[in-house]
């Protein structure tokens, strides 16, 4: 069964005006604020979230049960550019992650990874896209 969590640290975040940021908060129910273990660094008008081993490499961003999964996953994908038909390398690739929501109970999420070089990227240190 596919998992019907979503991890968003980006322009999918409530409060962007964004047309895939809306169709999210159509089609599924917010949560709670949540962080991961990353880094995140500013690609362009938007952030890229990179795994990390470290304890302090924080991401913050919001947790969502989606309604409907496979669909709107499928409409994500081809938002963020990922997944069959796109060459590869993807700019993003959608994969599991532990998610710690702010009642502390551990889960696990879909996310958006970046998937390219980040050695000439902004790190926003804070973790924090609204802060960067």
């Amino acid at each position: 069964m596919i998992s019907d969590r979503l991890f968003v640290y980006g322009t999918l975040m409530r409060g962007f005006d964004h047309p895939m940021a809306q169709l999210l908060s159509r089609s599924a129910d917010y949560l709670s604020p949540a962080r991961c273990q990353g880094r995140l660094y500013l690609v362009k008008h938007y952030p890229g979230l990179v795994l990390s081993d470290d304890p302090a490499d924080v991401v913050f961003g919001e947790l969502y049960r989606l309604r409907s999964a496979s669909e709107l996953l499928r409409e994500l994908d081809m938002y963020e550019a990922c997944g069959e038909g796109f060459a590869e390398p993807t700019e993003y690739v959608r994969q599991m992650l532990t998610v710690t929501p702010d009642d502390g109970a551990v889960s696990e999420a879909w996310t958006y990874i970046y998937n390219w070089p980040v050695a000439q990227l902004p790190h926003i240190a804070s973790g924090r896209f609204l802060e960067q």
